[in-house]
């Protein structure tokens, strides 16, 4: 089995902000597989089982709160007897251009506390993750106040483009692994945009 887990904000007031693209992509990739979110008794996450190209998936969506995102997806993964490295994680990046991707096979949180939660908890950081760029706050803006604050309306086509090439490093990850989702999607994009850039700093 193979969990892919976004990360983000439960509520109605976190919707369209940067630290929610994650539970974007969790949604997009529902979507695509026909599957829906539910609301488990057992661990406080939103999950979704499906059986896609031979693989048995768990779709993840937290709902501890971007810090504790860890404690739901630890439980998920000992219910589950799931390794790390059947772990698949998506999150936002301030340190990524708006609507880039980075994919990673494994690393430190860079200091993004739902990645860091998740390392925590797991005592383990040998895991995939794919983060989106979100971009960062102006010179004098607050990050917090940034990744917290939705995105204004000429951003959101650049802010979608990140989330289907997420939702696209996924199935890519899934169906020929961790290298080839880096080979595709950290290099050049497609539209003219240039390399991708940036480092595995967050908040």
């Amino acid at each position: 089995m193979k969990i892919v887990v976004g990360l983000g904000n439960p509520g109605r007031e976190y919707e369209n902000t940067p630290h929610n693209v994650g539970f974007e992509a969790i949604e997009a990739i529902a979507r695509r597989i026909d599957v829906s979110l539910r609301r488990g008794f057992r661990f406080r996450a939103r999950t979704a089982t499906a059986r896609w190209e031979d693989e048995d998936l768990l779709l993840v969506k937290p709902l501890t709160f971007m810090n504790l995102s860890g404690f739901a997806v630890a439980g998920l993964m000992r219910y589950r007897k799931v390794q790390p490295v059947d772990l698949v994680v998506v999150l936002d990046d301030v340190n990524l251009e708006l609507g880039r991707i980075r994919v990673r096979s494994k690393g430190s949180s860079g200091g993004h506390k739902g990645l860091e939660s998740i390392i925590q908890e797991t005592g383990d950081s040998g895991f995939p993750r794919i983060r989106i760029g979100v971009g960062r706050a102006g010179e004098n803006g607050s990050l917090v106040e940034h990744v917290l604050t939705p995105f204004a309306p000429d951003t959101r086509p650049v802010v979608q483009r990140g989330i289907d090439r997420a939702v696209e490093a996924v199935f890519v990850m899934l169906r020929s692994g961790v290298e080839d989702a880096m080979n595709k999607f950290n290099g050049p994009v497609t539209d003219g945009a240039g390399p991708e850039r940036g480092s595995e700093g967050t908040v």
